[in-house]
């Protein structure tokens, strides 16, 4: 393989840390694409990254991190052959917190948006790899506003796309 020039572009404001939404567009070697949803906010301590490390650890080799490149490779992708990963960041919904209480319900209203996101996705057409799982109780004036965000690059998405089931 001979090398090439690669270049990468982000916002600064995709450091900050706190609680965001993310979708991963990644466009396959056959020019098709595919969606991966995600949130930072950790369930087993109180930190809350930012999208840029969030970025990194995806499509490294940690296997407890790297929950893109193990849902590609599930489909029989190998994300060294992908051509572009793009990633759309909303956030930060809520700042990071080191009040146990803060971060928990902060958390928890993330993971509800999340699994309101992905389900979205898929209901709209977007191929989305990875499945969510929640059980927690959406915030429907934010989910209003986190689909207005991110009905600007998917523009398909309607937030009637998800039912609350509580």
């Amino acid at each position: 393989m001979k090398p090439a020039l690669h270049q990468l572009a982000f916002d600064g404001a995709l450091l900050a840390r706190g609680f965001w939404l993310y979708i991963w567009e990644i466009t396959t070697k056959d020019g098709g694409k595919i969606h991966y949803v995600g949130r930072t906010g950790d369930s087993s301590s109180l930190n809350a990254q930012s999208p840029f490390a969030r970025l990194s650890q995806h499509l490294g080799w940690n296997e407890k991190s790297n929950a893109l490149r193990r849902n590609l490779e599930e489909h029989k992708l190998v994300a060294e052959a992908c051509q572009t990963f793009r990633l759309f960041a909303c956030g930060p919904i809520f700042p990071e917190s080191e009040c146990e209480v803060k971060h928990q319900h902060s958390r928890d209203v993330i993971a509800a948006l999340e699994k309101a996101l992905a389900d979205a996705m898929h209901a709209a057409g977007y191929e989305v790899l990875n499945e969510v799982k929640s059980r927690k109780v959406l915030d429907p004036e934010l989910w209003r506003t986190v689909v207005a965000v991110f009905r600007r690059s998917f523009p398909k998405l309607s937030h009637r796309d998800f039912h609350v089931e509580h």
